[in-house]
């Protein structure tokens, strides 16, 4: 068995990836650069997480134009990093490519690192999202294509923690693109979130 891993150098697609690994299951990387304002720190986030943990090296897509024509805060400076971070189908364009690949790699799972439907803030995140997408990406396939969300049970201080026990450090998940974590954007607000949760 082996599958496609949609990955960003974040916490969550770290944590999902060593999991995958302690499966034994073969996995092939999958970082795509849609434009967004992190997209350097990310990769390079990703490349040295990979090295570190013993996981394949990533292979990276190149859809950047996707965020030049299509704004949100998480693509354009220009705009709020939390209020205005909605970037239309950019789930369903991970998988639409992570399934792509898995074709191109003859294997039948791609893995996305979202967190329980009660921490969703956009349609894209969702379990019914995640079934809908498997049923129209293995019509458009015609063949039968899983979407897995090893995740999905999780919230963010699960996942922090899971991180603790693993020895998992050194992720970079903030949308800004700086080198120190804004503070503002959502994946900044659910860290910190969830830290003080935490230690509660």
């Amino acid at each position: 068995m082996g599958t496609i891993t949609l990955v960003s150098g974040g916490l969550d697609s770290t944590v999902m990836s060593v999991l995958t690994k302690h499966e034994n299951i073969t996995q092939y990387p999958l970082f795509i650069n849609y434009g967004q304002r992190a997209a350097d720190r990310e990769w390079a986030a990703c490349v040295s997480r990979h090295e570190a943990y013993g996981l394949p090296p990533p292979n990276k897509m190149n859809l950047s134009d996707f965020g030049r024509l299509i704004r949100s805060g998480l693509t354009d400076p220009g705009l709020d990093i939390y209020s205005e971070a909605f970037l239309p189908n950019r789930n369903l364009l991970f998988l639409l490519s992570g399934t792509a690949f898995a074709f191109q790699k003859n294997v039948n799972v791609v893995t996305i690192g979202l967190l329980h439907d009660k921490t969703h803030l956009f349609p894209d995140q969702t379990g019914e999202f995640l079934a809908r997408a498997e049923e129209f990406l293995s019509f458009s396939l015609g063949r039968k294509i899983r979407v897995l969300a090893p995740l999905k049970e999780f919230f963010k201080v699960d996942v922090i923690r899971l991180a603790e026990k693993l020895g998992i450090k050194d992720t970079y998940s903030c949308h800004s693109g700086d080198e120190r974590p804004c503070g503002r954007c959502i994946s900044c607000r659910e860290s910190i979130d969830a830290a003080n949760q935490k230690e509660n």
